[in-house]
This record gives structure tokens, sequence and C-alpha cells, in this order.
């Protein structure tokens, strides 16, 4: 796969940069996720993001997606910016949710101030008001009934005119899918969880999910450079009198 462009390359490095005071491990793996994983350069390049507005990012992890939109301000303001791509979002506010206790001190350690993090179970706690919720890579691990439980409450908690961000696996992407369903049964494993299954379900039964819920769904394919049958649901609520 070709390098990234020179706007591309100061965005990945400003991105990373917090993470040195967050040890190597988390130093590494934001700069391995920037660069190789094809959904943050696709939030900004097509603009999925509202110019201001509230994000609530669940299942944050070290907080990437926080890292990543506040380079972006800071690299466009100084023309570092990849040539074609819109300006970024100036979001009011970003709030991450992470089960994991080291994923938040991580997240906390290098972006400390600039967004708010908060050690929870998204399938229990609660959701602040928000124009724009993001789950990436993260409802597979839990249950069926609880997917629809969490979605439900996210619909809940968006603005008239807000959307979700939804990357999920397509269950129906034959050997794409199969290969990341087990690297990441194995990936968990390494953690040290006992996890037995993930929960997937073919990109036509998430659409349909979404839209009983009241979401015009927009489907957005997320395997460019990479082996799996990721896909990115672009969200946006109904308005009211359809």
């Amino acid at each position: 796969m070709a390098g990234p462009s020179s706007g591309l390359s100061q965005l990945i490095a400003a991105a990373v940069a917090p993470y040195r005071t967050a040890g190597s491990f988390a130093w590494h793996f934001a700069r391995g996720k920037l660069r190789y994983d094809p959904i943050f350069s696709a939030i900004l390049e097509r603009g999925l993001l509202p110019p201001q507005g509230r994000i609530l990012d669940l299942g944050c992890g070290q907080g990437l997606l926080a890292a990543w939109l506040l380079a972006a301000q800071s690299c466009h303001t100084t023309g570092e910016w990849p040539a074609g791509w819109p300006p970024p979002p100036h979001p009011v506010s970003i709030h991450g949710i992470e089960l994991m206790p080291r994923e938040i001190w991580r997240a906390r350690k290098a972006l400390a101030g600039r967004a708010e993090f908060v050690q929870g179970d998204i399938a229990q706690c609660d959701f602040s008001t928000t124009d724009v919720a993001v789950i990436f890579d993260v409802l597979h691990y839990l249950g069926f009934k609880v997917q629809e439980q969490v979605l439900r409450r996210v619909r809940t908690a968006l603005e008239p005119q807000g959307r979700l961000l939804l990357r999920i696996g397509d269950a129906a992407g034959g050997w794409r899918f199969a290969l990341s369903y087990w690297m990441d049964l194995a990936v968990v494993a390494a953690r040290g969880h006992c996890l037995r299954r993930l929960y997937c379900r073919p990109l036509a039964r998430w659409i349909e999910l979404l839209e009983s819920l009241g979401f015009i769904v927009q489907t957005l394919p997320m395997n460019q450079g990479v082996p799996f049958a990721n896909v990115l649901l672009v969200g946006r609520l109904k308005p009211r009198h359809q």
C-alpha cells in the first residue's frame, strides 16, 4: 500500500504525538492504527461529521478519535492539510466511554483537558445528549439484545438532526469476515479475556435494525488496504414528520 501524502503524514504525526506521554505501547498502537485503518481518513475526507457539535464516542479505547479530530484542527490552522479535503470539524465537546480502565488511563494521559473520558460499560451507563454518536468495532462484543438496547438508547440521546457512525463487520462477507472474526477472538484472548464468540450480523440485518429505529442509512465500505469485511454505516435520523 502506498504511503500517505505529505499533509496526511503531518496529520498522523500530530495525532500520535500526545501518546508519547502514555507509554511505548500507546504510541505505537496509535501510530499503526491511524496510519493503516481507513476509517480515520474517511471521516475527514468525506466530511462525515458536522462542522460543530457534541461527539459521543462509545467504546473509545485510548481516545484515538479525539486525538485525530484535535490534531486535524491544529494541522488545518497551520496549513498542513491534505489537498482536496474539506475543513475539519470543530466539535463543541468530545466525550468518550470505555470499559477498560487501562485504555482510559492512556486516553487521559495523552489528552487530559482536551476531551472527556469516562470508564464505564456502554451496555449499562447513561448517554448524554449528543449530536453525533460513534461506535467503531464494538457492538459485536455484546449480545444481540444488548446491541439493540444500546442503539435504542443512542437513538434517544441524539438530537433531532443527529447522526450515528457505526462500523461493523459484515457477517455475509465471506473469507474476509472469517479472517477478521478469528483475528478479533485471538486479540481478545491475548488480552486475557474469555470470549467464546462474537455477535455479528450480515450487513442487511444491521441496516434493517437501524431503519427500524428511525435512521436513514448510508453504507460505505471500510476495507481499503485491509483484508476485512468492514462497513461504515452512517445513520441520519428521519425527520419527525416522516
